[in-house]
This record gives C-alpha cells, sequence and structure tokens, in this order.
C-alpha cells in the first residue's frame, strides 16, 4: 500500500489540477515491472503508428463515407471521457449517427438523449453508423488519442463522465493508468453485459501487475474477438 502512496504523491507534484477526481490509493500494486515504467509508452507509440500506416487506406474510406452516408456534420466526434489520475479528455471517434435528429420529418417518443447515455431507438442511428459500431471501425481515431498521450492501446476502457458517476467509480484505482483502446474487459466474456461496471475488478488486476506479455495476449484476443463480430 505504501507503494501506490508513494507514486500517487510524485503524480500529484507534476499532473495539472484533476478535473474528477483524483483515484483513491485502494489497490495492492506488485513492484512496477520495467516494461511498465520504461517501455510500455514507446511500445504504444510504435504499435500505434505501425497499425495507422498499415490501416490508412481503410481509415481514409471510413471518412469517406461517414461524409457521404451521414451527411454534414464532423467526421471526428468528440467526447469527454475520464482518463489517467482522472483527468477528463477527448475521447475520437469516426460519427456513427446523423446530426440531428431533429432535423428531417424522424419522429421520435424515448428518453431525450441529452440526459440519456444511449437509446437503441433513436433515429439518428442508421445501417452504416451500427455496422461501424460493431465493426468498431468507429473506434480508430482513437489511435491517435494514443500518440497524444490521453490513451495506452491496452488498459482500462475510458467511460463517460457521467456514465461514471453514476456508477460509483468516478474516483477508483483503474485512472491509475491511461485508458486503453482495448483491456482485459473487452476481450472477456463479460463484455456481453456491455457494462463497464461489471469487469472493474478486471481492470484492478491489469493496474497492479503491467506486464509486456500480458499487454501482447490481450490485443492477440482483442483481434480474435473483433474477427468474430465480422462473421
Amino acid at each position: 500500500m505504501a507503494n501506490v502512496d508513494v507514486q500517487l504523491m510524485e503524480r500529484s507534484r507534476h499532473a495539472p489540477p484533476a478535473v474528477v477526481a483524483a483515484p483513491s490509493p485502494v489497490v495492492l500494486r506488485s513492484r512496477p515491472s520495467q516494461y511498465s515504467v520504461r517501455f510500455k509508452r514507446p511500445f504504444d507509440i510504435v504499435v500505434s503508428v505501425v497499425i495507422l500506416l498499415a490501416l490508412s487506406p481503410v481509415i481514409l474510406a471510413v471518412a469517406s463515407l461517414v461524409r457521404i452516408k451521414l451527411g454534414k456534420g464532423g467526421i471526428i466526434y468528440r467526447q469527454r471521457r475520464v482518463g489517467r489520475n482522472g483527468q477528463s479528455f477527448d475521447i475520437f471517434k469516426f460519427r456513427s449517427m446523423l446530426p440531428d435528429r431533429r432535423v428531417g420529418n424522424r419522429p421520435y417518443i424515448g428518453p431525450e438523449r441529452r440526459k440519456t447515455h444511449k437509446s437503441a431507438n433513436d433515429p439518428r442511428h442508421t445501417p452504416f453508423g451500427r455496422f461501424l459500431r460493431s465493426s468498431s471501425l468507429d473506434e480508430l481515431p482513437q489511435l491517435f488519442n494514443v500518440l497524444k498521450g490521453d490513451m495506452s492501446l491496452i488498459g482500462p476502457r475510458p467511460e463517460l463522465v457521467a456514465v461514471a458517476a453514476r456508477e460509483g467509480f468516478l474516483v477508483h484505482p483503474r485512472h491509475l493508468e491511461r485508458p486503453g483502446i482495448t483491456g482485459r474487459f473487452q476481450v472477456s466474456r463479460l463484455r456481453a453485459q456491455n457494462r463497464i461496471s461489471a469487469g472493474l475488478h478486471l481492470d484492478v488486476a491489469y493496474v497492479a501487475d503491467i506486464r509486456l506479455r500480458s499487454d501482447l495476449m490481450i490485443l492477440f484476443k482483442t483481434i480474435f474477438v473483433l474477427a468474430g463480430r465480422g462473421s
């Protein structure tokens, strides 16, 4: 426990004031591996650049289709999420919904979107948008979040500030590390519950012991999960 206290004290000297809240030191951590301290960030940068170069034709094609299929509006959608040390940041996604349900003749009876996280009946949904989300192609711009340093390839998935507050984990040891594009929860059977709160214990276990082997395993499992969605 003392190890965590020292880490939090060192971070507090250099980090800007938390937008949400600093995570509570309630997780027992093993001695940090050399990978987590020195090599995880370079690993993120190198792998993200390789993926961006390899998938650049796909990224350009998706960007063009967003403009064609979903009309006016930004190609990239930004949304505030909870990040490392409780700092909020803008996560990047390809826009997957029509710009405004109030434009055009699209009647809607359901919860107000400004007060509700998701609504399956929202008329802004389109078949193309559903495909982007089900295939996770809408997540590709988050590779730029990784390059910026807001995110890691592997880590606890960042949640909306409002949802984290509602579920009771605004202050949580999962925020000791950068959030990830994928993580233990996303490659586990618990992902079917579609609630990150169901896998908080997996996030804590990951943060407590970050190793290259586990990161590689999660990356490979993610590939199989994505291939299964596309089948």
